[in-house]
């Protein structure tokens, strides 16, 4: 940022406190400002303006540009750790002046801020912070104060339901009261045995298992379980039988010496062809997704591993996937790393001019080895390529030998759900899909009890037990959502979940990046096969961003059961309807969509060599704070992206112009049709006129034929040939008038014999009525005619009907 504008130099002691914060226009629904403080600056990038903390999130808006920052802005609940005691590695100008804070993230953020000395604006933040980063109650958090009409939640327990009955090849519409839903065949059935969540708290009110196993061996077999996690369906392949089944670690003891009949049977259903336990079995693998030292620790505990001698054609495997704690260091190590050696650090400082550049990428410039193994120091890549190695190699064998695998670790909700849900994605096309997505998480992360609360450190209805009622009534009163949660009938109750309360110092040591950890092998996943996927690395960023911030109650508590008895699904937002929503608002062109996906490219498993399985640093996650830049989508993408985007208004343009041009030629069309009308009329007209014509005509002949003149008159001054003219005229522009009309008159004698006419000279020497004047017809008798035209005076049109047949004047 340039010298002078919005930095910590041209900040005035005046512009520390103001009485308004201005912020309105910035904040969500239900949003509220707790604290605000002006004139801090944003250390990674030199930015000046107003930090606030929300009952939702730490908002900072630039003072320059007057926009939110998006580095400065983070969700409350995504805030790993905050220190007042920090120590650059790099010291800026001007730093000595500054009260530092900084911001350790969920999401790989490291933001530091620098306030004003001696104007208490640090502790203020700390303070509030300290209380609200972690809420001790669970409707504390933000997801509890919004409208949940906006981003409403449907029936998990239906989005689960609906799942099972894909696996049985048939549809469910809506929850039957009743247990109508219940459906099974040959192989499998649903069962609602833990619909009170007796049998297993952890696990859905509804479970898939063998069809040969009965409600009473499942009971038996839950006691040989940890956490009475038993052996029950995940996946399933229709044609070929085999199953991916999930389940926690045996109880066998020290030395393998426990055994439970009912689990054999279990397990051994899973391999049956059909619901006849004599029909040939299929091959069982037993993968165990810990080191084989850890498992074996676990025995002393109680726990262990199955032994393939208890286990009909059965064959266990160690996976070597280390725990919790350990993923949750290796990731802060990745965060330090990125950090510290990103474009953008921490402490505002180039990684390139830090130490003097002698330290360039971690190692020293003489030894450019130096970086990679810093990086592969944090391990980070490594546990991504050993969950993905084991999910492929699963895949496989169900895939590739049509073999039955069960899956566990030690409770059978971390590393477990990862290979089980990954292993899914690679066999079953629909989960690369986003109905298919959501549906893989809502089953086996959720509805099979990931504990998400414990994974991100924040309350669930486990520590009611150390709440007053008082309190619960008091906060959910405030809210407005008291009578719709069902907690506001059971504030007097103990609810203690299956895990029990935890406070904070314990819950700390429980936090781990396990979904994002697997979520990061969905973009691996989806950089090698571009075209099986319908997301983009996109959707998965926000959607993990969405999960950290706790805006909606999808993820909250630790399983199904607590997420009930907290009414979550009617009180809270949807995290997939506000995903949706953002879909449909960009429409195909938008950046969750896959630009490459290509379905009939993929249309059954994929299977990646494990030579393949080389895991990289996810950019757009990993790299979007400290490496701006480079974290955005490549540069080829990109331009495909805008390429296509122009494609999809070029190909919109054409529509439209193909629309207006049906249009035109439609109304082009039926104006020939009716021009082709007027025409047939025109000459129908024109027809007509012409045969009158030639019968007036023809009249005129015959009449002057008789020895009579035709006199036409008329008011206007035109001559008989003009009139005649006009008449009979084909002009039809002519629509003038005219009063004319037709009168006969005999031709004098000396016409006639001037004429010639024969019937004159038969007249002269014929005619008795003939006198010396000549002849007086029409005025009197005619011997040849009579008195037929005697006085004949016609109106011109009623002349122009009359018709004289040729052979009257042959008579």
């Amino acid at each position: 940022m340039a010298d002078g504008v919005g930095t910590w130099n041209v900040l005035e002691w005046t512009q520390v406190t103001t009485p308004k914060h201005g912020l309105e226009k910035f904040l969500l629904e239900a949003e509220d400002v707790i604290v605000h403080k002006t004139g801090v600056v944003l250390l990674n990038t030199d930015e000046a303006g107003i930090l606030a903390v929300t009952n939702f999130r730490l908002l900072f808006v630039s003072r320059a540009s007057k926009c939110i920052i998006e580095l400065g802005t983070i969700p409350l609940t995504t805030i790993e750790k905050i220190t007042d005691d920090v120590k650059l590695t790099s010291v800026p100008r001007n730093s000595e002046k500054r009260e530092l804070l900084q911001v350790i993230g969920k999401d790989m953020r490291v933001v530091t801020f620098a306030f004003l000395p001696k104007t208490m604006q640090r502790s203020a933040v700390m303070d509030v912070l300290k209380r609200y980063r972690k809420p001790v109650q669970l409707w504390e958090l933000y997801a509890f104060q919004c409208d949940p009409s906006k981003f409403k939640n449907s029936n998990p327990k239906l989005r689960l339901l609906k799942e099972y009955y894909r696996f049985f090849g048939k549809r469910l519409l809506h929850l039957p009261e009743d247990e109508s839903y219940i459906i099974s065949n040959d192989r499998w059935r649903m069962t609602t045995i833990n619909s009170n969540y007796t049998l297993c708290p952890t696990y859905p009110s509804v479970l898939v298992v063998p069809k040969s196993i009965s409600d009473e061996e499942l009971l038996q077999a839950a006691s040989f379980r940890t956490s009475r996690r038993i052996p029950v369906i995940s996946w399933c392949n229709p044609g070929s039988g085999a199953v991916l089944a999930r389940s926690s670690q045996p109880r066998v003891g020290p030395f393998m010496s426990s055994r439970n009949h009912s689990d054999e049977r279990l397990v051994a259903g899973l391999c049956s062809s059909s619901a006849d336990s004599s029909a040939s079995r299929r091959k069982l693998y037993i993968v165990d997704a810990r080191p084989i030292a850890n498992a074996l620790a676990n025995n002393v505990k109680g726990g262990g591993s199955e032994s393939s001698s208890n286990y009909f054609k059965s064959e266990v495997v160690f996976l070597g996937i280390d725990n919790i704690h350990v993923m949750r260091e290796s990731l802060s190590r990745l965060r330090e790393y990125v950090d510290t050696h990103g474009t953008t650090s921490s402490d505002g400082t180039s990684s390139f001019l830090r130490n003097g550049g002698s330290t360039w990428g971690g190692g020293n410039l003489s030894s450019m080895s130096g970086s990679a193994s810093t990086l592969g120091d944090t391990g980070w890549l490594t546990h991504v390529q050993n969950v993905l190695s084991g999910a492929a190699w699963i895949a496989a064998r169900i895939a590739l030998e049509s073999a039955s695998v069960l899956v566990h670790c030690s409770d059978g909700w971390d590393r477990t759900t990862q290979l089980v849900s990954l292993a899914s994605l690679l066999l079953d096309p629909y989960y690369r899909t986003f109905k298919g997505f959501q549906a893989l998480v809502d089953k086996d992360w959720l509805a099979f009890g990931h504990p998400f609360a414990d994974r991100m450190g924040i309350p669930t209805v486990t520590d009611l037990a150390t709440s007053t009622s008082t309190e619960m009534l008091t906060r959910q009163s405030s809210m407005g959502n008291a009578s719709s949660s069902p907690l506001h009938s059971q504030s007097g109750s103990n609810l203690a979940g299956a895990r029990g309360g935890t406070n904070h110092n314990q819950a700390s040591d429980n936090i781990s990046p396990i979904l994002l950890q697997w979520v990061d092998c969905v973009f691996q996943l989806l950089r090698l096969y571009p075209c099986a996927f319908e997301f983009s690395s996109r959707f998965l960023v926000d959607f993990l961003d969405a999960v950290l911030s706790c805006r909606f109650g999808n993820f909250l508590c630790n399983c199904e059961r607590e997420r009930q008895q907290a009414g979550i699904s009617e009180v809270c937002g949807c995290i997939w309807i506000y995903l949706s929503d953002l879909r449909a608002i960009g429409g195909r062109s938008h950046e969750h969509f896959n630009l490459f996906y290509d379905p009939s490219r993929h249309e059954g498993p994929i299977l990646p060599p494990a030579a393949a399985l080389a895991p990289t640093i996810w950019p757009q996650f990993h790299l979007r704070w400290a490496c701006p830049s480079e974290a955005h989508a490549s540069e080829f993408e990109s331009m495909w992206r805008t390429m296509n985007k122009k494609y999809s208004e070029t190909s919109k343009a054409k529509e439209l112009a193909e629309s207006k041009a049906k249009d035109l030629e439609s109304k082009t069309e039926s104006l020939s049709e009716e021009l082709r009308k007027e025409k047939q009329k025109s000459s129908s007209a024109l027809a007509t006129v012409n045969r009158v014509r030639r019968e007036n005509l023809a009249i005129k002949r015959a009449v002057q034929s008789l020895g009579c003149r035709v006199n036409l008159s008329t008011n206007q001054s035109h001559t008989s040939s003009d009139l005649m003219a006009s008449t009979y005229s084909d002009d039809p522009s002519d629509r003038s008038p005219h009063d004319l009309s037709v009168s006969i008159s005999a031709i004098e004698d000396a016409g006639v014999v001037s004429g010639g006419n024969p019937l004159s000279r038969v007249c002269e020497s014929m005619c008795p009525f003939r006198t010396k004047d000549g002849c007086k017809w029409p005025n009197e008798q005619c011997a040849q005619l009579g008195s037929q035209f005697v006085g004949l005076k016609a109106d011109f049109g009623a002349f122009e009907n009359i018709t004289i047949d040729d052979q009257y004047f042959h008579s």
